[in-house]
């Protein structure tokens, strides 16, 4: 476990925001990702019939379609143990292999800090 105090102040809140977006929405993740010039996005899990995106996913989407060439950190909570390789492809995709992915559980602890590569 990692001590979410541990983390500098722009990381923390793109923390909070992914829990706020989990929470706000109802949904089984809430994801949250910061670009090149300090932007965040937030997203929640994406579950239509004909359309399926992690919140992670949904996050870099956002990011990517408002012009962002780049990622400098992303967080997710989530109930899972570890980050989905999709959703670490996607912050690859944006970020590169060095940019570091936050997993967070519910009340907001970050369990896991893995970069994206």
């Amino acid at each position: 476990m990692t001590d979410s105090t541990d983390l500098g102040a722009e990381d923390r809140k793109i923390v909070t925001l992914a829990r706020s977006a989990r929470a706000r929405n109802g949904v089984p993740e809430g994801a949250a990702v910061r670009d090149e010039t300090g932007r965040t996005y937030v997203a929640g899990t994406v579950a239509l019939e004909s359309l399926r995106l992690t919140a992670l996913q949904t996050a870099v989407a956002m990011a990517v379609a408002s012009g962002a060439t780049s990622l400098e950190a992303a967080a997710v909570v989530s109930d899972a143990e570890s980050p989905a390789d999709a959703d670490r492809a996607a912050v690859r995709d944006l970020g590169g292999a060095d940019t570091p992915v936050f997993l967070a559980g519910p009340d907001g602890t970050v369990r896991v800090r893995v970069t994206a590569g």
